[in-house]
Protein backbone atom coordinates (compact mmCIF):
# COMPACT_ATOMS: atom_id res chain seq x y z
CA UNK A 1 0.00 0.00 0.00
CA UNK A 2 1.01 3.24 -0.94
CA UNK A 3 1.62 6.49 1.52
CA UNK A 4 -1.33 8.08 -0.42
CA UNK A 5 -3.54 5.14 0.45
CA UNK A 6 -2.26 4.75 4.04
CA UNK A 7 -3.25 8.96 4.50
CA UNK A 8 -6.59 8.25 3.28
CA UNK A 9 -7.54 5.65 5.13
CA UNK A 10 -6.83 6.70 7.82
CA UNK A 11 -8.37 10.31 7.20
CA UNK A 12 -11.44 7.94 7.13
CA UNK A 13 -11.48 6.33 10.05
CA UNK A 14 -10.66 9.84 11.80
CA UNK A 15 -13.53 11.04 10.27
CA UNK A 16 -15.19 8.17 11.55
CA UNK A 17 -14.45 7.91 14.64
CA UNK A 18 -15.25 11.99 14.92
CA UNK A 19 -19.00 11.70 12.86
CA UNK A 20 -19.08 8.26 15.90
CA UNK A 21 -18.15 10.94 18.98
CA UNK A 22 -20.30 13.56 17.74
CA UNK A 23 -23.61 11.10 17.56
CA UNK A 24 -22.83 10.08 21.22
CA UNK A 25 -21.22 12.96 22.84
CA UNK A 26 -23.89 15.90 21.67
CA UNK A 27 -27.13 14.35 22.41
CA UNK A 28 -25.42 13.05 26.10
CA UNK A 29 -24.50 16.30 26.69
CA UNK A 30 -27.36 18.13 25.87
CA UNK A 31 -29.64 15.22 27.48
CA UNK A 32 -27.60 16.50 30.87
CA UNK A 33 -28.72 19.48 30.28
CA UNK A 34 -32.36 19.13 29.98
CA UNK A 35 -31.96 16.69 32.69
CA UNK A 36 -30.82 19.84 35.06
CA UNK A 37 -33.18 22.03 33.79
CA UNK A 38 -36.18 19.65 34.53
CA UNK A 39 -35.00 18.91 37.59
CA UNK A 40 -34.94 22.86 38.40
CA UNK A 41 -38.60 22.99 36.32
CA UNK A 42 -39.86 19.80 37.84
CA UNK A 43 -41.05 18.38 34.52
CA UNK A 44 -39.00 15.84 34.33
CA UNK A 45 -38.41 14.08 31.21
CA UNK A 46 -39.65 16.56 29.09
CA UNK A 47 -36.52 19.03 28.40
CA UNK A 48 -34.36 15.46 28.34
CA UNK A 49 -36.40 13.85 25.73
CA UNK A 50 -36.61 16.79 23.61
CA UNK A 51 -33.13 18.40 23.45
CA UNK A 52 -32.30 14.36 22.94
CA UNK A 53 -34.23 14.49 20.01
CA UNK A 54 -33.55 17.63 18.64
CA UNK A 55 -29.63 16.84 18.55
CA UNK A 56 -29.83 13.63 17.61
CA UNK A 57 -31.83 14.48 14.32
CA UNK A 58 -29.85 17.62 13.42
CA UNK A 59 -26.27 15.30 13.79
CA UNK A 60 -27.97 12.96 12.38
CA UNK A 61 -29.24 15.19 8.90
CA UNK A 62 -25.97 16.85 8.86
CA UNK A 63 -24.41 13.80 9.00
CA UNK A 64 -26.10 12.80 5.55
CA UNK A 65 -25.80 16.19 4.35
CA UNK A 66 -21.77 15.83 3.86
CA UNK A 67 -21.78 12.22 3.64
CA UNK A 68 -24.24 13.26 0.03
CA UNK A 69 -22.42 16.14 -0.56
CA UNK A 70 -18.76 13.49 -0.56
CA UNK A 71 -20.48 11.20 -2.85
CA UNK A 72 -21.69 13.54 -5.32
CA UNK A 73 -17.72 14.95 -5.13
CA UNK A 74 -16.24 11.75 -5.51
CA UNK A 75 -18.43 11.31 -8.46
CA UNK A 76 -17.56 14.09 -10.65
CA UNK A 77 -13.51 13.68 -9.94
CA UNK A 78 -14.14 9.98 -11.43
CA UNK A 79 -16.74 11.11 -14.06
CA UNK A 80 -13.31 14.00 -14.69
CA UNK A 81 -10.75 11.22 -14.61
CA UNK A 82 -13.33 8.67 -16.93
CA UNK A 83 -13.25 11.47 -19.67
CA UNK A 84 -10.07 12.28 -19.79
CA UNK A 85 -8.75 9.24 -19.83
CA UNK A 86 -11.31 8.10 -22.86
CA UNK A 87 -10.32 11.49 -24.70
CA UNK A 88 -6.11 9.90 -24.36
CA UNK A 89 -7.13 7.05 -25.68
CA UNK A 90 -8.99 8.63 -29.44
Amino acid sequence: MIKSEKREMKQGSGDAMAAAFELVATPAIFGFLGWLLDRKLEIFPICTLVFVAVTITYASWRLYKQYTLRLTQEAEQRRETWLLGSENVN
